[in-house]
């Protein structure tokens, strides 16, 4: 039972902590930290998208021109 009675108190503390920090902090906390697609998956989103940008499908109509 005393994992649960611990399991507990860090969710109790954790949820004070959450209601006794002001929004303003909240929200920029979440601004500084990088997106989700980073954090999950590193440089390989980035990578697809700067590689995506470059296909011939994708050019515009004045590209193609040149």
């Amino acid at each position: 039972m005393a994992k649960g009675d611990e399991l507990v108190k860090y969710i109790t503390e954790r949820f004070v902590d959450y209601v006794e920090t002001p929004r303003d902090v909240r929200r920029e906390r979440a601004r500084e930290r990088e997106p989700w697609a980073n954090r999950w998956f590193g440089m390989i989103p980035f990578s697809i998208s700067l590689w995506m940008e470059r296909m011939p499908w994708k050019r515009s109509k004045k590209e193609k021109q040149r």
